[in-house]
C-alpha cells in the first residue's frame, strides 16, 4: 500500500478528453482538476484512441492512413523491444501537456492500457493467443516505464498517479474468456508492480466487475463508479481502505443524463457512503482516502460538456474535502 498520501478529495480524470485541439485539452485539465490528467485526445486522431496508442511501437505494428494503425500476426514478437516516440501523432496530447505543465508541482495523473485489454485486442486482430498476452505484458511494463521517466524528466516536482485501464478484465471472471481469472489478475499485478517503483498506481475497470479480482492485482487507488451495488462489496472495500487503499470515486456521470449540479451525484455518494458505514466503513477514511472524478472517459461529448462535467467533479471534491478536514477536528487531529 502507499507510503505517501493523495490529497483527501482531490478531482483528476479518467479516461479520454473530447478536445481536438491538444493545447485546449492540457488547459482545460490544469484549470480544471486538483491533480491534473494528461489527456489523451481519441477525436483529435484514431491514434490516440487508448488501444492504438499502446500498440504504437510494437513490432509488427506499422501506421496507416488517418491516423490508423495495421496489425501484421506474423511479426508480433514478444521479445522484439517496445519504442516510444512522443512525437508520434498517437502522443501529441501527452507531450503537448508536459510543454504546457512545465513548472507544475503536486501530483499529475494519466493511464494506460492494460496488458489483459491490450492482449485481446491483439487477440482479436489475429496474433495467437500466448503469444499477445506475453507482448502485452512486455509493452505495458516498457511503456510504464518510458512515460514514467518522460513525466519525471518535464515535470519534476510532481509525483504521478498512473492508472492501468482494463475494461476486458471485467470479463475475465466469466466462462469462455481465453485466461484463467487468476492469470488474468496476476497480468494485472504485474503491470500494477512494475508502475510502484516510481508512482502510484491505480486501476480502472471501467464497467465495474468484480471487485474482489480488482483489488487482488493490488491496486493502490482503486476507480470506481457510483453504483448503490458497491455496497454489496463493503467488507473488500473496508479491508482495502484500512491498509491504505485509496478509491477514486466515479461520481459525475458521464452517461444518461447529465447533471448541471453537484446536487444529484453527492446525494448518490453520500448515500452509497452511509451504507459502507452501516457494514463497517470508517466514515473518516471513506472521506481521508477518497479521489473524485467523472464516472469514465469524456471523448464522446464536446468541450462543453467536459467542463461542465469536471465543474460538477470540483464541487463534489470540495465538499469531501470539507468533510475530511471537519472530521480530523472531530478527533483531535
Amino acid at each position: 500500500m502507499p507510503s505517501v498520501e493523495l490529497p483527501h478529495g482531490a478531482t483528476t480524470g479518467i479516461g479520454g478528453f473530447p478536445h481536438r485541439a491538444a493545447a485546449d485539452a492540457a488547459r482545460c485539465s490544469l484549470a480544471n482538476l486538483t491533480i491534473p490528467a494528461i489527456p489523451s485526445l481519441p477525436r483529435r486522431s484514431p491514434a490516440e484512441g487508448a488501444i492504438a496508442q499502446a500498440m504504437v511501437g510494437m513490432q509488427g505494428i506499422t501506421d496507416g492512413q488517418y491516423g490508423s494503425l495495421s496489425v501484421d500476426p506474423a511479426r508480433v514478437d514478444p521479445l522484439a523491444p517496445l519504442s516510444t516516440d512522443l512525437q508520434h501523432d498517437a502522443f501529441v496530447g501527452f507531450r503537448t501537456f508536459l510543454e504546457l505543465a512545465r513548472g507544475l508541482e503536486g501530483w499529475v495523473s494519466w493511464r494506460l492500457v492494460g496488458p489483459v485489454t491490450l492482449g485481446m485486442a491483439l487477440v482479436r486482430a489475429g496474433v495467437p493467443a500466448s503469444e499477445a498476452f506475453e507482448a502485452a505484458v512486455r509493452t505495458v511494463r516498457a511503456r510504464s516505464q518510458h512515460l514514467m521517466e518522460a513525466v519525471a524528466a518535464e515535470l519534476p516536482a510532481t509525483r504521478q498517479l498512473v492508472f492501468v485501464e482494463e475494461p476486458d478484465f471485467a470479463e475475465a471472471m466469466n466462462p469462455g474468456f481465453p485466461l484463467a481469472p487468476d492469470t488474468a489478475i496476476d497480468l494485472v499485478s504485474g503491470a500494477l508492480a512494475a508502475i510502484e517503483g516510481s508512482a502510484m498506481a491505480g486501476l480502472h475497470v471501467c464497467g465495474g466487475g468484480d471487485i474482489a479480482s480488482q483489488l487482488a492485482a493490488g491496486p493502490a487507488v482503486l476507480s470506481l463508479p457510483v453504483r448503490a451495488d458497491l455496497a454489496e462489496s463493503a467488507g473488500y472495500l473496508v479491508n482495502f481502505m484500512e491498509r491504505g487503499g485509496y478509491v477514486a470515486w466515479g461520481a459525475a456521470p458521464t452517461s444518461g443524463p447529465l447533471s448541471s449540479s453537484s446536487e444529484r451525484p453527492w446525494r448518490n455518494l453520500s448515500h452509497l457512503w452511509c451504507e459502507l458505514v452501516e457494514r463497517g466503513a470508517d466514515p473518516g477514511l471513506l472521506r481521508r482516502q477518497a479521489l473524485i472524478t467523472p464516472e469514465c472517459g469524456l471523448s464522446a461529448h464536446t468541450p462543453a460538456v467536459a467542463e461542465r462535467v469536471f465543474k460538477v467533479t470540483a464541487e463534489i471534491g470540495r465538499r469531501v474535502r470539507d468533510q475530511a478536514t471537519a472530521t480530523r477536528w472531530a478527533l483531535g487531529a
